[in-house]
């Protein structure tokens, strides 16, 4: 199964406030364990949300809104995705991560095609897949 990880933002990832080298060097450790274990697929940090926008979307009004958002606990710092056996598996990891007081992490099941049921056609099957091969395509080089 795939796990989004989200990592909440703090009022320290919200001020653009970069790590220091100790905790990058640990959170580098703790990476290179999960992609030796194969269950990294990937994973990011993000800017603060002052550097970002929402896009909110009311019938066919779109209003942009741009950031710093409020509710720091509401919002996200970085993420990763992970494949792991089960949650149990992905709450192991997560429990070895090298996060410190007060830091608040997530964790998500990433829905698999077969769960969509019969909404999901053939054809909109063979669609995804079409889809999921180029993405594949467009990034091997």
């Amino acid at each position: 199964m795939r796990v989004m990880v989200i990592v909440k933002a703090s009022k320290e990832s919200e001020a653009g406030e970069m790590p220091v080298e100790e905790i990058l060097a640990e959170m580098g450790k703790f990476n290179e364990q999960l992609v030796k274990a194969g269950v990294m697929l990937a994973g990011e940090g993000l800017h603060p949300t002052s550097k970002g926008k929402r896009v909110r979307f009311s019938g066919r009004d779109r209003t942009v809104i741009d950031g710093p958002f409020a509710e720091t606990k509401e919002l996200i710092a970085g993420f990763w995705l992970w494949q792991v056996k089960n949650m149990e598996e992905a709450v192991e990891w997560l429990k070895r991560a090298p996060f410190d007081d007060g830091a608040e992490v997530e964790l998500r099941p990433v829905f698999e095609l077969e769960e969509f049921g019969d909404e999901f056609t053939p054809e909109l099957r063979a669609q995804e897949e079409r889809l999921r091969a180029e993405i594949e395509r467009q990034h091997e080089s």
